[in-house]
């Protein structure tokens, strides 16, 4: 180690506890990687704080030592995150994982940013209560709001930047502030709370969350409906939003990827195009929304469509969506998955999905499309071999491709992933002179580019 890195050392073990503190091999391997193919790296030194005033310290010491710190939930981040390419400080924010106050009255729940969404809705269903945002992974709520995660019911209850009414954050110099409130609306000042969320741990580290509240569904139903194509899945779904109907979740998964369900889930569905549907509301609206919906996937050459009510039969509908990454990789041993999704205007969905399904079938090895289509946005599942740099090539075309698609018809590069590493070289391409104001906020409020470094917003000259 060098003369650096054992005075770096010497510092955080002098303001944490010796198990806060972690050199170990193992350790820093697991702190290398996410969930994405991206060559991971391992940090110099990962730190477990408990509370807010010792992240505060930690980020002091990488302030005076210029050291770049990387925050870290749980690593299920698909664009290359929270991987540390510069090394440095890794903060794993598992030790800070307390729901500190339920205000059933106004909503609203704080949270500190290790407490996962199961863990929230566990506490929160005491009081009839739940979170919305379910990104499929159970994933920190930290990470959900580095990356404005959003997910299966965001057509319904929105994104993770909707649900925000306050962060308190540990800026680059270790000052520690709020962006926010707990009133219901606000005109003070800049939107701080939007600025913070989505920008992937490169302006400051969430330590604590404000966060927006629903009350549990009086009646909650579930479907599953099968068509004879992709294109008509889609076009059911644009006209089920056309409709007015007010459906808490529609997720459509293509027949190879259904193919990948049933051998994992040990499920029998039927292996054609498939939309997950889930209502929420009263029992007299909820039977109104069901009927119509029905009517419509009908106009649309629906083949199958099977109703949920049962708590357990729903939950083994949305595992098996949920599960669908981990049935690609089951079924492809020995091959990386490779995840990555746009988001378009709901007009130019059915277009932007039979694009990405040609595309799809160009390539030489097992893909899928599944997404949130319900506001526009869709995932690609590709299993390639990360050591063949031909099909290295081709998937990376593949995303370009689709990314290019999107941004042509007035989308974006990632609807929920993030940008990360992943993304960046798309960033200018999207957002044109207004990277120039990203990249001036980041400057601004990290002036010595510590805070993940090299994610998001490049650094100049690299």
């Amino acid at each position: 180690m060098s003369v650096k890195m054992d005075h770096l050392l010497e510092e955080l073990q002098r303001i944490l506890r010796p198990d806060q503190v972690s050199t170990n091999p193992t350790i820093l391997e697991h702190h290398s990687k996410d969930e994405s193919y991206h060559t991971g790296s391992s940090p110099d030194i990962v730190v477990f704080p408990e509370e807010s005033e010792e992240v505060s310290a930690i980020v002091k010491v990488a302030d005076a030592t210029e050291t770049p710190i990387i925050p870290f939930g749980l690593g299920s981040s698909l664009e290359g995150h929270v991987i540390p390419y510069e090394r440095g400080i890794t903060i794993d924010f598992s030790e800070m994982n307390k729901v500190v106050e339920v205000r059933e009255k106004d909503f609203l729940v704080t949270v500190q940013p290790g407490v996962t969404r199961s863990k929230l809705n566990k506490e929160l269903k005491k009081y009839g209560l739940f979170f919305t945002v379910d990104p499929g992974a159970d994933a920190t709520l930290g990470g959900m709001a580095a990356t404005n995660a959003s997910g299966t019911t965001s057509v319904k209850y929105g994104v993770m930047t909707d649900q925000v009414h306050d962060l308190e954050v540990v800026t680059p110099n270790g000052d520690i502030i709020h962006t926010g409130n707990l009133a219901q609306k606000s005109s003070s000042g800049y939107d701080l709370n939007s600025l913070y969320v989505g920008s992937e741990g490169t302006l400051g580290c969430i330590t604590e969350l404000t966060l927006k509240v629903y009350g549990i569904p009086e009646h909650i139903m579930a479907a599953r409906v099968s068509f004879p194509t992709i294109d008509d899945a889609v076009e059911a779904v644009v006209s089920i939003l056309q409709a007015g109907v007010p459906i808490a979740r529609v997720e459509l998964v293509d027949e190879a990827s259904i193919r990948q369900v049933n051998r994992f889930s040990e499920t029998d569905y039927k292996e054609k195009a498939t939309l997950f549907l889930e209502f929420h509301g009263n029992e007299p609206g909820l039977k109104h929304d069901v009927a119509f919906t029905e009517e419509i996937v009908q106009d649309h050459q629906c083949e199958e469509i099977l109703f949920e009510k049962d708590t357990a039969a729903r939950t083994k509908l949305w595992e098996a969506r949920h599960n669908l990454a981990y049935a690609y990789i089951h079924g492809n041993p020995g091959r990386k998955l490779m995840v990555t999704d746009v988001c378009v205007p709901i007009s130019e969905l059915a277009g932007a999905i039979r694009h990405g399904r040609e595309k799809i079938e160009a390539l030489d090895f097992e893909a899928g499309i599944v997404g949130h289509v319900g506001d526009g946005n869709y995932h690609a599942l590709l299993m390639i071999d990360t050591e063949n740099p031909d099909e290295l090539q081709k998937a990376e075309q593949f995303n370009k491709e689709i990314v290019d698609y999107a941004l042509a018809r007035g989308g974006t590069c990632t609807g929920e992933h993030g940008v990360g590493s992943g993304k960046m070289k798309y960033l200018e391409q999207e957002h044109g002179q207004a990277l120039q104001v990203m990249e001036s906020i980041k400057a601004a409020l990290d002036p010595k580019g510590l805070m993940n470094p090299n994610k998001l917003i490049a650094k100049k000259g690299v």
